[in-house]
């Protein structure tokens, strides 16, 4: 091993551990999961990731309903490749399958620090790659910056809940040194395949980090060493585009499923952009700081001291010392500037926090910091000058509500172990022969200090040790810290989840226990722990929350009554027995409200299962126009289900006491509205948030309503039976009485209900099939009308008629569905989902265009090499000749 790969794998390793330490630490003083009984699982990391590194543990042990194409798990049949695509195509999520599965939360959790140690050991390499010949900073400096870059305030305090964007946190280092490659002509081959890797592993941030990657390869075209022709440099640009473009080409097969996944989404948020106060800006730079619409800029005290020095450092030149501090600056202020944030966020504001770049910011900044030493330890001037950034800095945010009472004596600690650890390097570097007495281990950072000659140096290591603790022990201090406090503030403002516990094992084993698929759907319960519960507890369910959310699921279930959360991107239960009877759902668990959500009551309900005639996945419809959807819900129910099942009274609504009232929005109303006995109520109020209650129910079937339209939709509610004397009365408390719907008061008959369902399993299909990628149904001889199959007619379902011709499958009423001629004996369904062949097209001939790349080369060797053999012969014969 040569003394550079050596120093490589010491800074890789220094970095990683360096990283891993101080984000253990610091769950460990929040007392959050794995070190402690509160809950990391907030918003989506609980709520969306985890649950599906679960159904890809499923899939990875073969226990999953459906494969990667279909999953037949979460509502009623989506597509999971763009699923795949966006949360779970990191190389790192098939660690998952060496945890049992009750163990996904820990398994996520480690997954994501080792994604920081790697993304710290990345860093680490390209700070070395990047030295300047016969110079260079100490591989000990490069480790301790590296670990700055993962360590940084967007690491611990926003990725650490998004763990796939950590990938992007690597792949800005691993791309930066792509653009070396590019700009010195070397491994054409292992380029593209790394940029396929990044955007294959989270394309969102890796289109970040190759925009960083690209203004770095910029500037380090510009700042290079003698007058490189122009040529040259178009030529680096180019190989460094043609690199790109071809690794982006070999992810198309995902990329463009991902792609089509967005576009037949749910639009869910709208979203302007705001920039933040700088002041807060200011303060998010600093340790022990958080806020959520803030750019997390926090790069530990000492970085930023050394990227401060650079534009001091009187041995760098001025070209390059300017060249870098201004592309920081402009780094910084571009995520603040309208246009250039929807640059960085592909031309879409997100619906959370606005500064996802900002991984590049504090890779800049470390790489601005490596340069400053790649021309050997700042001296006092320069010290001066990046003391004096670091207090601008400070004083700049003293307004800022986000400082706390920990920010100040961190920073001023982290300058003067920075200060302390630079003179100690200067003096180590001075007295030990190849820089700190043999420590630095690659030719030191500056040689020799003036007048000492290399006879007279001699080794002196403790000077270097202690500088290497004093940076790491500081960054590791103000890391510690501010995940600490990251951590107490995330749970006291966001969403947050229970971990895997007894609930979810008993909901689990319940769900176990009653299913049948694909005979029949179990539905795992409409009280759920997370939007995703058919993934994580089993069943095949309404349930289903993601960025891919089709639009047509939301809208069909919406018409059907049902509610929804995240401005219709996260779907939920329906309890309602027509709705079990369209979608083949057969068994039904119910559970308590789950304990760890804020407002819920100890119940004494335990868990339920209830099981229901209905018919198979693929039923009849007789032939005529096919229905369309009104307004109401409990029609909507009727027109896909072929009957007339419930009476719509009216109701007159009492607010307040007095008829015609508001209802207001933090007033009580009540209900009122005559039914048929015996038949049972359902309340539709997508609008209201709060408690209704039908007088004369036993007590604890208060049912729960939280409808804030659009961002949340109350589900249609069962209240429970009729009373003898047919008169309902209903008791709304909360918000949104006054803005009930008409017919808001739907009464089930449930003996024409069975009738209606048996209409449908006499005339269905006699036997179905379902595979990981669709269905397959027979017939009764003579059928006509329509075969509707009870899943979302969601782009990429394609049918046939008897092995016919495939053709995209029509839709019914939101179903998917296939006309019946009377000949047809057998119908199935395949599904491809959108973008999966153009994907793949693009992929195949992009590995064809890499193959050329490198078989080309030896081709040409060997061209050469053949003419030099030939060449002394023909010279003889041509003198033998003559």
């Amino acid at each position: 091993m040569s003394i550079t790969e050596a120093a490589r794998g010491r800074a890789a390793a220094l970095a990683a551990f360096v990283t891993v330490v101080p984000v253990c630490a610091g769950d460990a003083i929040a007392r959050s999961f794995p070190f402690g009984p509160r809950t990391r699982a907030v918003n989506d990391l609980g709520n969306q990731f985890v649950p599906h590194h679960v159904r890809l543990w499923d899939l990875l042990h073969g226990r999953a309903d459906g494969g990667v194409l279909v999953n037949w798990q979460s509502g009623y049949g989506t597509s999971f490749l763009p699923d795949v695509g966006t949360y779970l195509s990191s190389p790192f999520a098939l660690l998952v399958g060496l945890f049992p599965r009750d163990g996904i939360d820990l398994a996520v959790y480690v997954i994501t620090v080792l994604k920081m140690a790697v993304a710290a050991a990345a860093m680490s390499v390209l700070l070395l790659a990047l030295r300047r010949a016969g110079g260079g900073g100490p591989w000990w400096a490069a480790g301790v910056l590296g670990a700055s870059y993962a360590l940084c305030g967007w690491a611990v305090t926003e990725a650490v809940y998004n763990p796939m964007w950590m990938d992007g946190l690597i792949a800005f280092p691993l791309l930066c040194l792509v653009g070396e490659w590019a700009r010195t002509g070397r491994r054409r081959v292992l380029g593209p395949l790394v940029v396929a890797l990044a955007w294959t592993a989270n394309f969102y941030t890796a289109y970040m980090a190759t925009l960083g990657a690209a203004l770095v390869l910029l500037l380090r075209l510009l700042t290079a060493d003698g007058p490189a022709p122009v040529r040259e440099r178009l030529g680096a640009l180019l190989r460094a585009a043609g690199t790109t473009v071809l690794g982006i080409g070999l992810a198309a097969p995902l990329l463009a499923v991902v792609f089509m996944g967005s576009r037949h989404a749910y639009p869910g948020w709208t979203r302007e952009f705001a920039p933040s106060d700088w002041p807060d800006v200011f303060a998010r730079a600093l340790p022990a700081t958080y806020s959520f619409f803030t750019p997390a800029g926090f790069l530990g005290t000492g970085a930023l001291v050394l990227a401060g020095t650079l534009v001091f450092h009187r041995a760098a030149p001025r070209r390059e010392r300017w060249a870098w501090t201004l592309l920081a600056v402009a780094v910084a202020v571009s995520t603040q500037w309208g246009p250039t944030h929807l640059v960085w966020h592909v031309f879409a504001t997100p619906n959370g926090s606005p500064y996802r770049q900002t991984f590049v910011l504090a890779g800049v900044l470390v790489i601005t910091a490596w340069v400053s030493l790649s021309y050997g330890w700042p001296g006092r001037r320069a010290l001066l000058g990046g003391t004096a950034v670091v207090a601008l800095l400070s004083a700049g945010a003293a307004t800022s509500p986000r400082i706390t009472s920990w920010t100040y004596p961190l920073v001023v600690a982290g300058v003067a172990a920075t200060v302390g650890a630079v003179l100690l390097a200067r003096r180590a570097e001075s007295w030990g022969p190849g820089g700190a007495g043999g420590f630095d281990g690659a030719g030191g950072a500056g040689g020799a200090a003036p007048g000492v000659t290399a006879a007279r140096r001699r080794p002196r290591r403790a000077p270097a040790v202690a500088a290497v603790l004093l940076l790491t022990g500081s960054l590791a201090a103000q890391a510690a810290l501010t995940t600490a406090y990251a951590d107490r503030r995330r749970l006291a403002g966001l969403d947050d989840y229970a971990s895997w516990g007894s609930r979810q094992r008993i909901q689990a084993d319940a769900v176990a226990e009653a299913d049948g698929w694909p005979a029949y759907r179990t539905e795992p319960g409409r009280e759920q722990t997370t939007a995703n519960d058919p993934l994580t507890v089993g069943g095949q369910g309404t349930a289903y929350y993601s960025s891919h959310t089709p639009e047509v699921l939301t809208r069909t279930l919406a018409a059907l009554g049902a509610g929804w959360t995240s401005n219709g991107r996260a779907v939920q239960s329906l309890d309602n027995p027509v709705t079990d009877a369209l979608f083949a759902v057969g068994a039904r668990v119910r559970m308590p409200r789950d304990p760890h959500q804020p407002g819920a009551r100890d119940d004494a309900r335990g868990t339920t299962v209830t099981r229901a005639a209905v018919p198979r996945l693929v039923t009849v419809r007789p032939p005529g126009p096919a229905p369309r959807f009104v307004a109401s819900p409990f029609r909507n129910q009727e027109k896909l289900l072929g009957a007339r099942v419930y009476t719509l009274p009216p109701a007159a609504l009492r607010a307040g006491g007095v008829d015609g009232g508001d209802g207001g929005d933090g007033g009580d109303g009540t209900l009122t509205a005559t039914c048929p006995v015996g038949s049972e109520v359902f309340l539709w109020a997508p609008g209201f948030s709060g408690t209704a209650r039908l007088d004369g129910a036993r007590a604890g079937t208060e049912a729960e309503l939280r409808g804030r339209v659009p961002a949340r939709r109350a589900a249609l509610q069962p209240l429970g039976a009729v009373p003898p004397d047919g008169r309902v009365a209903i008791t709304l408390r909360g918000r949104g009485a006054d803005r009930l719907p008409l017919r808001s008061v739907g009464c089930l008959d449930r003996d024409r209900l069975a009738t209606a369902v048996d209409g449908l399993r006499s005339s269905g299909a006699s036997a179905v099939r379902v595979t990981d990628s669709g269905v397959r149904a027979s017939l009764p001889p003579g059928t006509r009308g329509t075969a509707v199959f009870a899943m979302p007619r969601i782009a990429g379902w394609s049918c046939r008629a008897d092995g016919a011709e495939a053709r995209p499958a029509g839709s019914y009423l939101g179903l998917v569905a296939v006309p019946l001629d009377g000949r047809t004996s057998v119908v199935s369904c395949a599904f491809s989902p959108p973008g999966l062949r153009l994907g793949g097209a693009v992929g195949g001939l992009s590995l064809l265009v890499l193959l050329g790349v490198a078989v080309a080369p030896r081709a040409a060797a060997r061209r050469r090499t053949r003419h030099m053999k030939t060449s002394p012969h023909d010279h003889r014969l041509v003198a033998r000749t003559a």
